[in-house]
C-alpha cells in the first residue's frame, strides 16, 4: 500500500512494515501516523495530529525492529513511543495486534495511569466519550493490584472563569500546556515535581499558589509592561508574555479574571488564563481533568443529539458540532474541518450560543396597538397584513429604506435584496449596520462580489508575508490569528499591521508595526515599508473593518496589490456580511456582483424574477436611509437583527425610528429597533433554521437545522410578506434563497468602477483610535457569565508623551476621560508605544461604549484630560 499526498512536487517515501504489511509513506511520518493509514489504531492519550510530538503518557508503545548497517533487521531493546518515532526504511513495527510485548507494556502503562485515577465516572463531565474510559477497557487489566489509597486534592481548581481543573483526573499527558503553548500563545499552568508527585500546576509554592483575596491595584510603568520597538521586532518569548500580562494591568487590578464572586485568580506569574481559545483545551482533554464550568453537570454525553454547525459570530465560519438535549442547545464544540478552523474555535464560538434563549425571546408577532400605543401579541396572518399593508402606504408615500444587518444567512440576505426590489421597488437597501462608507461599497463591487473563492486559509497558512491593514485578527477574525501563528512558528511567517499600536495578538505573531495614526492608512499603505512587508511572491494583504473610516484606503490596497501581486482578501467582523454583497443587499448591488447601473445586469435579474423592470439608480446606503427617515423624507423601514448601537451615531439611528411613519422588525429577541416598531415578527436563530454562511475566503458553510421549532427564517417571512403584499418570491425552503442564487451565477460582464482616490483630512490634535474587542457587549454574547469573566478589562491607551501632557509623572498612572460634545467615557490608563496625540478605546465593552456615547469612530476629534482635569486637544 502506498499512501501519497497530492501535490505536484515530488514526494520522499520510504517503505517500512507494520505487523506484516508493507506501507510506503512520506519521509518523517511518525509511526503512529503511519498505522492509521493501514486502518490499525494504536492506544493513546498525548498524540493530537496538530501538536508536536511530546511522548508524555507513553501508552503507544509499539515493538520496533530496524536494519543495522548490515541490513540485518534487528529489535530494538525495547518498546517505543510510535507518536515520536518516525517511519524510516526496511523498519518493522509490531503494535499491539501482533505483539504480546506491545500488549504487555501498553497494559502496563494503562495499569500506572489508573493507580490514582479516581472512579468517579458516573459524575464525570467526560464520561461516555472519555478516551481513558475507551483505552482502559480494550487495553486494560481486567482487575486492579493497587490496593493502597488513591491520591486526592481540593477541588476543583478555578483556572479561569471557565476552565475548571480536577487534578487528581490528569494522566499528565500535556495535551493542554502544550496547546496553549504551540497553538494559542498564552500562558498557563505547567507540570511541576516529578515522579508520583508530578501534577499540573505553576513553579510556585502551594499548588497553583493563586490569589483568592482580590488583590491591591499593580501600578507598573511603560518599561514594565510594554515591548520596545527592537522587541517588537524580535518576538522573544519575553515579549510575548509582556504583551499579555499588559492587557490584564496598568492601573487597574492585575487581572481582570473574575469568578461570579469577584474573586480574581492569579498564577505565580501574576498572569491569569486569560486565553480566548482556553475551550480547546478542555475539548481535547483526553480525560475529565479540564471541564467547562457552563456545561459542567448539565447533560450526559449519550443524552445528547450531535448535530452539524457554523458559528454565527465572525467571518471564517468555522465548523461546529452543536450538541442539544431536550430542545435546548447545551454545548457547542470544534468540529473537525481541515480546510477551515482545523479542530479549533475561539471561546466566543464555543460558549456564547445562550443568546437566542433569553427572557426576551420574541415568540409571537406582536403589532402596536394605535389607542394604547402599545405592542400587543397577535396571530400571523393579521400581523403580516398590517405589515403588508403599512409597508405598501410607505412605499407609494415616499419610499422604504431596509436595514437587514451583517448577521444573516445567505438565503436571508438574499430574501431582503429581492423583497427590497421586488415588493419595495427600491435599491434602499444596506447590510452595513456599522461604520461604512462609499468608498468601500465601490471596493465591494469591484474587488469582492461574484468573485467566487478567493484567498484560502491554506493560501494564508502557505503565504510568506501577511499585511494587516486595519485588522486585528485575534479580536476580530480568531481563526485567522490561529493559521497565522502556525505559519509564523512552524514556517517563519512575517506578519506586518498597520496601526496604532502592537495588540497582543501583533505580539504573539512576532510582528512589526508600520505605526499609523487612525485615518491615515492609505498613507501607510503607500510606504515603502508596506511594499516591503509584500514584496515576496505569494504574500497576502487583509482587509479589516477599519478601513471604512480611512478615506482612500481601499485605493491604496488595490495600488499596493496590483505594484506587488500580493492577493487581497477582504475580511469582515459579522459572519453574514460577505454574503450579503454576494445577495445583493446593498444599495449599488444586485445579486452575484451584478451593478445596479448596468442595464444588462437588470434585465438580467428581472427576467430570472419575472418583472417587468428593476429601479436603475443605486439607492441610498445606511447613513442616508438613516438621515432622510429622520428628517421624515422615508416614511418606512424594514429591519433585520441590527443594533442601533453598532451603528456610527446610535442616537440618529433611534431618532430615525422614532420619526419613520411605519416600522416592521424582524428579530430574535427583543431589542431598541422592535420598542419602536410597528409591527414585530419573529424570527428563527441559526440553531433552529438551516441555511449558509458565506465565509471571508468565499467559501460556502452550509448547516442544518439542529433543533425543532416553529419559528421562521427571515426568508420565510419575508416570502409570507410579499404574499400578502400580492407578490411572489417564491423562497419557501431553507435552501431556498441559496439555490436560487447559485442558479444566477456570477456576473460576468463590466464590474463595479475602481474606488476614486480622495483626499487625506488632516489629522487634529487628538483623535480616537478604537477597534471591538472579540468579547464585548455585543448582544450575540448575552447570557454567558462565565464567558464574560475572560473579557478583557477596558482601557484607556495613550503614548508615554501624550500622557506627560496630561500631566503625568514617569511611572505614574490613573484614569483619563475622553470626551467630545455628544458624551464622554472615563476609563484608566494605560501607557503604550503608539503615535502621539491618539487615544485608543476598545469600542463596545463594559464601560466603553464608544458608537453610543460619543457617536465617534477612528480618526475622529476627541478631547483628553486626566480624570476630574482640565481638558487637552480641544
Amino acid at each position: 500500500m502506498t499512501v501519497t499526498e497530492p501535490s505536484k512536487t515530488p514526494v520522499d517515501l520510504v517503505t517500512l512494515t507494520i505487523d506484516g504489511i508493507e506501507v510506503s509513506v512520506p519521509k518523517g511520518t511518525l509511526l503512529i501516523r503511519a498505522a492509521e493509514e493501514l486502518g490499525i489504531a494504536i492506544p493513546r492519550f498525548c498524540d493530537h495530529p496538530l501538536l508536536a510530538p511530546a511522548g508524555a503518557c507513553r501508552q503507544c508503545l509499539v515493538e520496533v525492529a530496524m536494519p543495522d548497517r548490515e541490513g540485518n533487521v534487528r529489535p530494538m531493546p525495547k518498546p517505543q513511543a510510535s507518536c515520536t518515532m518516525t517511519a524510516s526504511p526496511g523498519m518493522v513495527v509490531k503494535t499491539q495486534l501482533t505483539s504480546p510485548v506491545s500488549e504487555k507494556a501498553q497494559r502496563g502503562v494503562m495499569e500506572l495511569l489508573l493507580i490514582n485515577h479516581p472512579l468517579d465516572c458516573p459524575v464525570c463531565d467526560k464520561g461516555g466519550e472519555c478516551p481513558l474510559q475507551n483505552q482502559a477497557m480494550a487495553n486494560g487489566q481486567g482487575s486492579s493490584r493497587f490496593t493502597e489509597v488513591k491520591r486526592t486534592f481540593p477541588k476543583p481548581i478555578r483556572i479561569s472563569t471557565q476552565v475548571l481543573l480536577d487534578r487528581e483526573r490528569c494522566i499528565l499527558c500535556q495535551r493542554c500546556t502544550r496547546f496553549s503553548k504551540e497553538i494559542a500563545g498564552d500562558p498557563f499552568i505547567d507540570l511541576q515535581m516529578r515522579g508520583a508527585k508530578q501534577q499540573i500546576g505553576t513553579f510556585s509554592p502551594g499548588v497553583l499558589n493563586f490569589h483568592v483575596d482580590l488583590p491591591d491595584p499593580v501600578v507598573r510603568t511603560s518599561e514594565e509592561l510594554e515591548p520596545t520597538p527592537q522587541s517588537l521586532q524580535q518576538g522573544s518569548s519575553e515579549d510575548e508574555s509582556r504583551g499579555a500580562s499588559h492587557e490584564h494591568a496598568t492601573g487597574t487590578y492585575a487581572a481582570d479574571n473574575l469568578t461570579t464572586t469577584g474573586q480574581a485568580l492569579l498564577d505565580e506569574s501574576g498572569q491569569p488564563f486569560a486565553s480566548y481559545f482556553s475551550g480547546n483545551t478542555i475539548q481535547i482533554c483526553p480525560v475529565g481533568a479540564l471541564t467547562g464550568a457552563a456545561y459542567r453537570f448539565r447533560a450526559r454525553p449519550f443524552d445528547l443529539v450531535s448535530t452539524k454547525g457554523v458559528c454565527e459570530h465572525c467571518s471564517s465560519g468555522c465548523a461546529l458540532r452543536v450538541d442539544h438535549r431536550r430542545g435546548k442547545v447545551t454545548r457547542r464544540l470544534a468540529a473537525d474541518d481541515p480546510a477551515v478552523n482545523e479542530e479549533w474555535n475561539c471561546d466566543k464560538g464555543r460558549w456564547a450560543f445562550n443568546w437566542a434563549t433569553g427572557a426576551d425571546r420574541l415568540t409571537h408577532p406582536l403589532v402596536r396597538d394605535p389607542e394604547t400605543g402599545e405592542l400587543e401579541p397577535v396571530s400571523w396572518p393579521y400581523a403580516l397584513q398590517v405589515a403588508a399593508a403599512g409597508l405598501l402606504k410607505a412605499r407609494d408615500a415616499g419610499g422604504v429604506g431596509v436595514l437587514p444587518g451583517g448577521r444573516l444567512t445567505v438565503e436571508d440576505a438574499y430574501a431582503y435584496a429581492k423583497f427590497a426590489r421586488v415588493v419595495l421597488r427600491t435599491n434602499d437597501i444596506d447590510f452595513r449596520a456599522r461604520a461604512h462608507s462609499a468608498e468601500e461599497e465601490a471596493f465591494l463591487g469591484h474587488a469582492v462580489a461574484g468573485t467566487g473563492l478567493g484567498v484560502t486559509f491554506a493560501e494564508l497558512e502557505a503565504a510568506p508575508a501577511v499585511l494587516l491593514a486595519g485588522l486585528e485578527a485575534e479580536e476580530e477574525a480568531a481563526s485567522i490569528f490561529l493559521r497565522l501563528r502556525k505559519s509564523v512558528l512552524n514556517k517563519g511567517k512575517k506578519v506586518t499591521s498597520i496601526a496604532p499600536w502592537a495588540s497582543r495578538g501583533l505580539i504573539k505573531l512576532s510582528g512589526t508595526l508600520i505605526q499609523t495614526v487612525p485615518g491615515q492608512e492609505a498613507a501607510a499603505l503607500g510606504t515603502p515599508e508596506a511594499a516591503a512587508a509584500v514584496s515576496t511572491p505569494g504574500s497576502v494583504i487583509l482587509l479589516g473593518p477599519r478601513l471604512t473610516e480611512s478615506s482612500g484606503a481601499y485605493q491604496a490596497a488595490l495600488a499596493l496589490a496590483a505594484a506587488t501581486g500580493a492577493k487581497l482578501a477582504w475580511v469582515p467582523r459579522r459572519a453574514g456580511e460577505r454574503g450579503a454583497v454576494e445577495a445583493g443587499a446593498l444599495p449599488s448591488l444586485l445579486p452575484g456582483g451584478r451593478p445596479v447601473s448596468d442595464a444588462a445586469a437588470r434585465v438580467d435579474i428581472a427576467a430570472a424574477w419575472d418583472v417587468d423592470s428593476l429601479p436603475a439608480q443605486p439607492g441610498r446606503d445606511t447613513a442616508r436611509i438613516i438621515d432622510d427617515a429622520s428628517a421624515g423624507l422615508l416614511p418606512g423601514l424594514l429591519v433585520g437583527g441590527v443594533d442601533p448601537d453598532d451603528l456610527p451615531d446610535p442616537a440618529a439611528a433611534r431618532a430615525a425610528l422614532e420619526t419613520a411613519s411605519f416600522v416592521v422588525s424582524l428579530e430574535v429577541r427583543a431589542s431598541t429597533v422592535s420598542a419602536y416598531a410597528d409591527v414585530v415578527l419573529p424570527v428563527a436563530p441559526p440553531a433552529e433554521k438551516g441555511g449558509t454562511f458565506l465565509n471571508w475566503e468565499g467559501r460556502w458553510r452550509e448547516f442544518p437545522q439542529a433543533l425543532t421549532s416553529e419559528a421562521l427564517s427571515d426568508g420565510e417571512v419575508l416570502d409570507s410578506l410579499a404574499s400578502e403584499a400580492g407578490e411572489g418570491l417564491g423562497l419557501r425552503g431553507e435552501k431556498a434563497g441559496s439555490a436560487e442564487l447559485a442558479q444566477l451565477g456570477r456576473w460576468e460582464g463590466a464590474r463595479t468602477e475602481r474606488p476614486e482616490a480622495h483626499t487625506l483630512a488632516p489629522a487634529s490634535a487628538t483623535v480616537l483610535s478604537t477597534w471591538s474587542m472579540l468579547l464585548d457587549k455585543g448582544r450575540l454574547q448575552d447570557g454567558e457569565p462565565y464567558l464574560a469573566g475572560t473579557a478583557h478589562r477596558a482601557v484607556a491607551r495613550v503614548s508615554p508623551a501624550t500622557a506627560t501632557g496630561l500631566g503625568l509623572a514617569a511611572g505614574v498612572t490613573g484614569s483619563v476621560t475622553v470626551s467630545n460634545d455628544r458624551g464622554e467615557i472615563t476609563l484608566p490608563l494605560a501607557i503604550t508605544p503608539m503615535p502621539d496625540g491618539v487615544v485608543w478605546l476598545p469600542s463596545n465593552s463594559p464601560g466603553s461604549p464608544v458608537r453610543a456615547r460619543l457617536a465617534a469612530g477612528n480618526g475622529d476629534p476627541v478631547v483628553l484630560r486626566l480624570a476630574g482635569d482640565a481638558l487637552m486637544g480641544a
